[in-house]
């Protein structure tokens, strides 16, 4: 639907002085005829388009809400938002039009508003469980809290240790309910970030990175709407005038990691007073004892796969397994899953990896991974891939993988493993052993490769070999990683040897992953045809 207001000029008065400058504005003249046509989606997604023009005028603010940043645009020239919290409601926007020396009109625009938030269930069971699902700090371990800077991808300026912050920011519950509410519980206190406090308190004198915890529920709405908005595979997790218990003034979180048992965001900060330069906000929660219900994600009641057994450093005493022998999610004592679009994994990738049984579970004896052609949250293919990460960390050691591969062009399954200190030092300055990967287009050849600084991307060091029948049947695939070198084979056939050293970023912990992709620069153009390929996996096992 379209609408075209024609307002009436609201004018401000300009002052001027009577002394002569040393320049000119010109002629100082006030917008007028000022108009605005809005444009709002008939498909219930809460967009919205505005166009404001005006005589006389050099830019306008448009202000969708009340508080808002303003959206600065030319003359005739598109402001669009994005209105999030479901219902039927007006909204009013404000439209600034900007003439010579400041000098401006303006007018309030009322917006009617149905709102329908769509929530894929898969996405919504997962932060909502059956109901609802409560949600706290996961501060017992390092990392849940931290800062960096918007243009990295991690939290480079701090990042906080277990229970190092106040406990009024860790005694907060998060409730998310399937009826798309939302609900903040504090105990009176919130944790705010020194440069909001004025935002909510104009006569405080806060001290210069110091957070206060203060009383702001009666400022803040703690029982509201959310809503979790796809854009090209990215989710965006917004709760209407609240937060996600620290105030840092975003109330906007892209969601970096989604499951039944962790919730890990990034909030864009633009401090309030002092201003500065904006600032990345990065949350772990993970669920509170009893809350939720049966969702996606691995089995809570198995245990780790550590033998006990310390390595006689020949490399024959086996220290972790999974062999897969339990039929149902694999165990999230062992594994830990990557989600989202393939597109955030850096290699233009197509799937979308999730936790579903449909593409990924233990059966009859096997870790079975399914690459499927579907439309799944913007993506035209939907996969899996987990990790060890914190769950099993090593240094050194012999790892067999006994796996049988898909087939179809575009499938690339992969066996490999990334340094432990990735969070802090991003890729490749963290280091990766491939120890297998496989392209549908070349369905006989296996390919290993070391990813370091100076040596990554399609740089990186390898070697390949041929294996025939690589989807038909289970081969071992095989690292030997030392101080001395990284020896990679194939059934125990050495095809390629890389000498260690001081240099390169490979004398310390890793963690291990495995995963399908599809498409992406490795991968390359997938089959038209293709439907679904499964990786199999019999066990993995790490000798020291």
């Amino acid at each position: 639907m379209k609408y075209i207001y024609i307002i009436g000029i609201l004018l401000l008065t300009v002052v001027l002085g009577c002394q002569e400058d040393d320049f000119e504005f010109g002629d100082i003249v006030t917008p007028t005829n000022l108009q605005v046509e809005v444009t709002i989606a008939d498909d219930n997604s809460g967009n919205v388009v505005l166009i404001p023009t005006a005589d006389n005028a050099i830019n306008f603010h448009v202000l969708f809400s009340e508080g808002a940043q303003p959206v600065v645009v030319g003359n005739g020239l598109e402001a669009k938002n994005r209105y999030t919290t479901p219902g039927e409601y007006q909204q009013q926007v404000q439209v600034i039009a900007f003439g010579r020396a400041g000098v401006s009109s303006s007018v309030v625009v009322t917006l009617d508003l149905d709102v329908d938030v769509f929530i894929d269930p898969e996405v919504l069971q997962m932060i909502a469980g059956d109901g609802s699902k409560n949600w706290v700090w996961d501060s017992s371990n390092a990392g849940h809290f931290g800062v960096g800077d918007p243009l990295e991808d991690f939290p480079n300026y701090f990042s906080a240790a277990p229970n190092q912050l106040n406990p009024c920011m860790y005694d907060d519950v998060l409730t998310f309910n399937t009826d798309l509410t939302y609900n903040l519980e504090t105990t009176e206190a919130s944790f705010i970030n020194w440069a909001e406090v004025k935002r909510f308190f104009p006569d405080a004198t806060p001290g210069e990175f110091a957070d206060e915890c203060r009383d702001i529920n009666s400022q803040i709405a703690t029982n509201t709407t959310f809503s979790i908005i796809d854009t090209n595979g990215v989710q965006e997790l917004v709760v209407t005038n609240s937060m996600l218990s620290y105030w840092s003034g975003a109330m906007s979180y892209t969601i970096l990691e989604l499951s039944s048992d962790k919730l890990i965001v990034r909030g864009i900060q633009d401090p309030f007073d002092p201003p500065g330069a904006e600032l990345a906000w990065y949350h772990t929660f993970v669920p509170q004892d009893g809350s939720g219900g049966a969702g996606g994600g691995g089995d809570d009641d198995c245990e780790t796969t550590l033998t006990g057994d310390t390595g006689s450093g020949n490399f024959d005493v086996l220290v972790w397994a999974d062999e897969f022998d339990v039929d149902g999610p694999v165990c999230s004592g062992n594994w830990k899953f990557d989600l989202g679009a393939g597109g955030g994994w850096g290699n233009n990738e197509l799937q979308y990896y999730t936790d579903r049984p449909e593409n990924i579970k233990v059966e009859n004896g096997n870790l079975v991974i399914t690459a499927k052609a579907e439309e799944f949250s913007g993506a035209q293919y939907t996969s899996s891939r987990i990790r060890s990460q914190d769950n099993f960390e090593f240094q050194y050691g012999r790892v067999e993988i006994s796996a049988k591969l898909p087939i179809g062009n575009g499938t690339w399954p992969a066996l490999w493993m990334l340094g432990a200190d990735l969070p802090t030092n991003p890729w490749p300055g963290a280091g990766e052993i491939d120890i297998m990967e496989h392209r549908g287009i070349e369905q006989d050849r296996i390919k290993s490769s070391l990813h370091f600084p100076g040596n990554s991307g399609a740089d990186a060091i390898g070697s390949s070999t041929i294996i025939p029948g690589v989807a038909d049947n289970f081969n071992t695939y095989e690292v030997t990683w030392s101080e001395a070198d990284i020896r990679f084979a194939v059934n125990g056939n050495v095809f390629y040897v890389f000498p260690n050293s001081a240099a390169v970023p490979f004398n310390k912990d890793f963690f291990l992953i495995m995963n399908v992709a599809m498409g992406g620069d490795f991968g390359g153009e997938v089959d038209p045809n293709f439907v679904s390929s499964t990786m199999e996996v019999d066990y993995i096992r790490v000798y020291q």
